[in-house]
């Protein structure tokens, strides 16, 4: 009962934040068309590489509600096939990233020392590079395709965790609980997973809810460039790559794809924005108040 009623009392402070509710809202829906792309799409064989010449640079219409493109293929049924993509590709990149970052972060704040100095110095390295540049210096040596995008995204993302993680785990290092557990005859590892770890999820999970709108943004532009998704997939990066040149004439052919972008990356800003907050213990009081 106390953990539900807990529940219910943290739904209601994070009610009094709009724009992290409209952001909710967003990613949910984004979830759901991923899911059910399949019954959504009303030309399911188009996203999977179906041509129509007879029907190329059709406008929005009942039939078609984002037009169709150059080869005649639905616009609005790739869209939503893409938004399967693009989730997947921001959640193995986020994942991965994690599980790189996250435990050098902690060990690197908790042992300090000589092994602090190393993995630190190993992520400046890597975070002395713009993270698009270096993505894309990556995807160039691994090859042209989605499967390596993701890697190079997660390796030019997965710095970022480790700073913040031994920050973390270095304010928490010294707490009396940790303390405690240490002189309890808690193992090292122990301590690291039980006791530190646990109390620096808060930035983590603010920072990976950010990263995620950023790494869809990051996807698309390495297709865009040809360095992502391959044609036919119905990559939103790759849509506006292919059909750029038709822009002037055709509006439609890059306007819907591009307002995925759109939404999917404001989403995923404003529930970031919003558990930034939530996090906080300052907000936290205030909104009880």
């Amino acid at each position: 009962m106390v953990g539900n009623r807990g529940f219910w009392r943290d739904l209601r402070y994070l009610r009094r934040t709009p724009l992290a509710l409209m952001g909710l809202f967003g990613i949910l829906c984004l979830v759901v068309v991923a899911l059910f792309a399949p019954w959504i799409a009303p030309f399911p064989q188009d996203a999977r590489g179906a041509t129509h010449i007879e029907n190329k640079f059709l406008p929005p219409s009942t039939t078609h509600l984002f037009g169709t493109d150059e080869l005649g293929r639905d616009i609005f049924s790739r869209v939503v096939f893409g938004t399967r993509i693009s989730l997947s590709v921001g959640a193995f990149a986020i994942g991965l990233s994690l599980l790189i970052g996250v435990p050098l972060g902690v060990i690197a704040g908790y042992v300090g020392g000589w092994l602090d100095e190393v993995i630190m110095r190993v992520t400046d390295t890597f975070l002395s590079f713009p993270p698009l540049l270096l993505a894309m210096a990556i995807s160039v040596t691994l090859g042209p395709n989605l499967v390596n995008a993701m890697i190079a995204i997660a390796i030019a993302w997965w710095p970022w965790y480790t700073r913040i993680l031994r920050g973390e785990a270095i304010s928490v290092r010294e707490r009396a609980f940790v303390e405690a557990a240490r002189a309890m005859g808690a193992s090292r590892l122990r301590i690291l997973v039980k006791h530190v770890f646990p109390n620096c999820l808060a930035p983590l999970v603010v920072q990976a809810s950010m990263d995620l709108g950023s790494i869809i943004l990051t996807s698309a532009a390495l297709s865009y460039l040809g360095l992502g998704a391959q044609a036919p997939t119905p990559e939103w990066g790759l849509m506006i790559s292919s059909s750029r040149s038709f822009f002037l004439t055709h509006w439609w052919v890059v306007t819907f794809p591009g307002l995925a972008i759109f939404a999917s990356v404001l989403s995923f800003n404003l529930l970031g924005d919003g558990l930034r907050e939530f996090l906080d213990p300052r907000v936290r009081r205030r909104i009880k108040r």
